[in-house]
């Protein structure tokens, strides 16, 4: 590699050169044309005293030719230039070098052009005869008697002219080569001038990346060099001030990980266990100094946690779940793992979050089994209510009417708490995971019609119109009645939710998987034509008792719980379910479901 002292010489002598040689090649160029300019003038002062001098004779004679011919041969010695007599019709009446009769008409030749225009005609071109370049010059004559009336051309050979500049190019490659000499060591000291201060820069700056922050550039210039030095010097100073500042907040890091309450591990793009701290160690119980800069899946204590990771590395996405442990009693960990992106999408690694949550969900199960036993607890005298109000809704009060109508309403009552009380159950089952889900091929359209059986008869009443889009050959693998349990929850919401002469929709689609670790999945959605839900109530409408419209969720039965129940169940099958709604539009719900369960 040529070094930068290298490459500026050779940019300054090819500089000079180019210079000399233009100033050479303008110089020849020059000469060249004042030769022959000189020349032409020369010739042009001949042909003006041979038409004072010479003795013409009529064009028109018989002895015409030989005579032109014979004095031209007399004048080209005298004046060392061929001579050439040329009638005014452009024949050639007389050469001082060949036959007039032989010879081609000249009128159209450049030189007689010209002449003709009153002006002396010159051009340079090639004589095929005596191969060289020729010099003619022509002029339009007229005798005193008038019996001459025609051109007189003098030519001459340009060989002297050709001679005199190869001599100047001979003496303008010898100066050149002197001058390259010369240029050579005069580009060579200014080259090392400029770059001897650039070299100390260059190793103060190579001390520098080495970590060695007290090195400085020791340079007294005030030109653009010595701005650079000391450009480089406070780079240096503030490279060192925020290494410290690094240092300390990587001490501080340090600190907050070791202390921290939850155990940390990220894990490199490649497998690599970058860090853990004290807690990680605790929870795997494994020191990090035998596993930082080693593969992951050499962590073989815990194997929940490290086949928790090894789906993680594999499928690169979020995902939060509690698994129960022996260690040697039995614990619940939170496991939470967050692939690790760079903004240029660039995929850097996964970290993984481990929290026990034991004395959370020991809480958690104690509050769902209270509210369990309460709801069971409850459902006896609910029972015996709903029971009085059938037994006097059968007669026996005078005022019927009245009596009736509260009847009814304790009757309404009753039914809606049985199906709170039902709802609890089964949110309190569902979210303690005792419900075992039994998974079958299902043939979701099937599914939809049975369940559109069930709720025609209300949509009915309403003038409600469903439609069922499912294709026929869409299969998934799931839990039956809880799949029933989910669409018929939404299909109800949408019947109860829709206007009269409203519509209802639904619709299913396989959705590709984004690369070979995703599984392929099926999107399901429901839509309706009814009241819609706001802006800002969406992201509420999945928790437990919550209602956007509270006099119109209970005047239709409903006990807030459903979406809840569906957002669990939906979980349970490992998909998601999202809401898209418009007031006064209508809404759509979105549910994802895998084609097939990993029961692994």
């Amino acid at each position: 590699m040529k070094t930068f002292r290298t490459r500026l010489t050779i940019i300054l002598m090819s500089l000079i050169g180019i210079s000399m040689l233009a100033a050479g090649l303008t110089m020849a160029q020059l000469f060249r044309d004042s030769h022959i300019r000189a020349l032409e003038e020369n010739m042009s002062r001949e042909i003006d005293l041979l038409q004072s001098t010479f003795q013409f004779k009529p064009v028109d004679s018989n002895e015409t030719e030989e005579y032109y011919s014979e004095q031209s041969r007399k004048i080209e010695k005298l004046i060392d230039s061929r001579v050439t007599f040329i009638a005014l019709d452009g024949t050639v009446i007389g050469d001082s070098e060949m036959l007039p009769f032989g010879m081609d008409n000249h009128l159209q030749r450049k030189e007689i052009i010209s002449a003709t225009q009153g002006d002396i005609g010159s051009s340079i071109r090639y004589s095929e005869s005596i191969r060289e370049n020729m010099l003619y010059v022509a002029k339009h004559v007229t005798s005193e008697d008038k019996s001459f009336d025609g051109y007189i051309r003098l030519s001459m050979s340009l060989r002297t002219v050709e001679r005199d500049l190869n001599k100047g190019w001979l003496m303008m490659v010898g100066g050149l080569l002197l001058l390259f000499l010369a240029a050579a060591l005069v580009s060579y000291r200014i080259s090392k001038g400029l770059t001897k201060p650039l070299e100390h820069i260059t190793v103060v700056a190579n001390r520098i990346s080495r970590l060695d922050y007290d090195a400085r550039v020791q340079l007294s210039r005030r030109d653009e060099i010595g701005q650079l030095g000391l450009a480089i010097n406070r780079m240096a100073g503030s490279l060192q001030e925020q290494m410290k500042v690094i240092r300390d907040n990587e001490d501080l890091l340090q600190s907050v990980l070791t202390n921290m309450v939850g155990g940390i591990l990220m894990v490199e793009a490649d497998g690599r266990v970058a860090l853990m701290n004290r807690e990680a160690e605790d929870f795997l119980h494994v020191k990090q100094e035998k596993f930082i800069g080693k593969s992951c899946l050499e962590l073989k204590r815990n194997h929940d946690f490290q086949q928790f990771m090894a789906e993680g590395i594999d499928t690169k996405e979020y995902l939060k779940e509690e698994r129960n442990v022996y260690d040697p009693e039995q614990r619940t960990l939170q496991f939470e793992r967050v692939p690790m992106f760079e903004d240029d999408g660039k995929y850097r690694g996964m970290l993984f979050l481990l929290q026990d949550v034991t004395e959370i969900r020991r809480l958690e199960t104690m509050r769902s089994q209270f509210v369990a036993n309460v709801s069971h607890e409850l459902k006896t005298p609910i029972a015996a209510v709903k029971g009085f109000a059938e037994t006097l809704l059968a007669g026996g009060v005078e005022d019927k009417e009245t009596e009736r109508s509260f009847l009814q309403i304790i009757y309404d009552e009753g039914d809606r708490l049985n199906r709170l009380i039902g709802d609890i159950l089964d949110l309190s089952k569902i979210e303690s995971k005792l419900i075992p889900l039994e998974y079958s091929p299902i043939q979701l359209k099937e599914l939809i019609n049975r369940i559109y059986e069930v709720l025609l008869p209300t949509a009915s009443r309403k003038s409600i119109t469903m439609s069922n889009h499912v294709p026929e050959h869409l299969f998934l693998e799931g839990d039956e009645d809880r799949l029933r349990q989910i669409f018929m929850n939404l299909l109800s919401n949408a019947i109860s939710y829709t206007l009269e002469g409203g519509r209802i929709k639904v619709e299913a689609e396989i959705v590709n998987a984004a690369d070979d670790h995703e599984e392929e999945r099926v999107r399901i959605s429901v839509s309706d034509t009814g009241i819609g839900i706001p802006k800002k109530d969406l992201p509420r409408i999945f928790e437990r008792f919550y209602r956007v419209d509270k006099a119109r969720s209970r005047s239709s039965g409903g006990t807030g719980l459903g979406l809840s129940i569906v957002k669990h169940l939906v979980d349970l099958h490992h998909g998601t379910i999202m809401v898209e709604s418009r007031v006064g539009e209508g809404t759509t719900f979105i549910v994802e479901l895998p084609i097939t369960q990993n029961l692994a």
